[in-house]
């Protein structure tokens, strides 16, 4: 079990988290035809759009209720109204998701009240969605805001049903899955004959596809018939720990029973998810997952040599983190650095001697100090690496100096297989274990020495 502890010092250096807003935004990003508004000012609904479009390489729907020093101290509910009354107009949505900011949230908005009053003012607004979620930014991290704003979908849309549909299964994403990620994920609930509800959806809407036409919204993701229907499923698996609350909300309000699963990287997690949907769906593992679990097997048996005893400094969110250190533990590497954005139940179980809640600063003075060999984290990373002098593999959000962000994987069988390739072929290159950085050309004829390579004969 690890340690887990606080960072002490008086300021934030390099910051290592993301905001709750701006989490609870990404996860309304995933429901179909939905319009993310942030109740705060402009600045703050800026610099979000920023960091998601930099990470997503997408047009990103979002809109703010631009609250000034004036509507700050008299009170949002104009703005507000205002906001709703517009994007109604305008994209015809068929859900806002309204995020809470520091400043109305110190303010003391009465958001559930002034929501109220716009719905009996406006009664155009009565087949609109209007989900409202309290994510002050002084608090929390982007997998809080996140976990908070599937759990108010799921208690403000969910509709209890009388029975259930056969087949038919809810999957809770978490914020720590990529849109591949949720594609890997769908493929094989579906290879065991199952139907998949996922919420949020992201892979529908920001996997980086080009519409045939203009969208003012998100276009694609989890449907608002769907989201009702989720109360007829069989069964709901909520990935990472984050989604636990959901879970339990859709339980309370559903009956539908549920299971949470920590992780789904590692061949040892992925079984568990296996064995799940075979008990789920009464059936045996089709030959394609078998075959992609043998896969695995294969990959690492070829990995190891890499990561044994390789030491890791590993910076994420909650959930991503022990993923990804669970794995990196059972390829026999060591995680000598942990240090994530807010406190979780699941940072208990992370494989190394200690955990810190920490920044960017703590990540590196842990990492030079313990030797570490491979750095893990987001883009902020990037000149940690370079006054290290250690590759950086980076995971999590935001990753904008690199493509492909969204299509990574690093779930299921096939997404564990890339995620070793992908680490031991950075290992690889980053190593002089083997030999000088260049060999003599073959056929010069240079003399065997201490270090070089014989020359070639012919």
């Amino acid at each position: 079990m690890a340690e887990v502890v606080a960072s002490r010092k008086s300021l934030t250096i390099n910051p290592l988290k993301m905001s709750q807003p701006l989490g609870g935004a990404m996860a309304f990003m995933g429901v179909d035809s939905c319009m993310p508004l942030l109740h705060g000012s402009q600045g703050c609904t800026a610099f979000g759009m920023v960091l998601l479009v930099r990470h997503f390489r997408e047009a990103i729907p979002f809109q703010t209720t631009a609250m000034n020093e004036v509507t700050t101290i008299l009170g949002g509910l104009d703005n507000l109204e205002q906001a709703c009354v517009n994007i109604h107009k305008r994209t015809q949505c068929r859900v806002i998701g309204i995020c809470t900011t520091g400043l109305t949230e110190t303010r003391g908005e009465d958001l559930a009240g002034d929501i109220r009053l716009i719905r009996q003012r406006h009664p155009e607004l009565d087949g609109v969605a209007l989900v409202a979620v309290p994510t002050p930014d002084f608090s929390g991290a982007l997998q809080t805001g996140w976990a908070k704003a599937v759990t108010a979908m799921v208690e403000q849309l969910v509709q209890p049903a009388s029975g259930s549909v056969a087949g038919q299964v809810n999957i809770l994403a978490g914020s720590h899955l990529t849109p591949g990620d949720i594609e890997e994920i769908r493929e094989m609930v579906e290879a065991f004959g199952l139907e998949p509800i996922i919420l949020p959806d992201l892979s529908g809407s920001l996997d980086g596809h080009v519409p045939d036409h203009y969208v003012g919204t998100t276009y694609g993701g989890t449907t608002v018939e769907d989201i009702r229907a989720m109360g007829a499923s069989v069964h709901t698996i909520a990935i990472g720990r984050q989604m636990g609350p959901a879970a339990e909300a859709l339980a309370a309000k559903a009956g539908v029973p549920f299971t949470v699963l920590d992780r789904l990287t590692g061949l040892v997690a992925v079984d568990a998810f296996v064995r799940l949907l075979q008990k789920i769906s009464g059936r045996g593992a089709p030959p394609k997952v078998r075959r992609q679990r043998s896969q695995l097997q294969d990959a690492m048996l070829d990995g190891h040599f890499s990561f044994g005893r390789t030491k890791v400094a590993l910076a994420a969110e909650p959930d991503l983190l022990f993923s990804l250190s669970a794995f990196l533990a059972e390829m026999g590497g060591e995680v000598v650095t942990a240090v994530t954005s807010v406190e979780s139940p699941v940072l208990d179980l992370v494989p190394a001697a200690r955990v810190v809640v920490g920044d960017m600063d703590d990540f590196e003075r842990s990492a030079a100090e313990q030797g570490a060999a491979l750095l893990m984290t987001h883009s902020h990373g990037r000149m940690v690496a370079h006054r290290l002098g250690v590759p950086l593999f980076r995971v999590g959000f935001p990753m904008f100096d690199r493509l492909g962000a969204a299509h990574q994987r690093t779930v299921g069988y096939k997404g564990t297989r890339d995620l070793i390739f992908a680490l031991g072929n950075l290992l690889i290159e980053h190593s002089h274990e083997d030999g000088p950085d260049e060999w003599p050309p073959l056929g010069t004829g240079v003399p065997v020495e201490d270090g070089h390579a014989p020359a070639a004969t012919h």
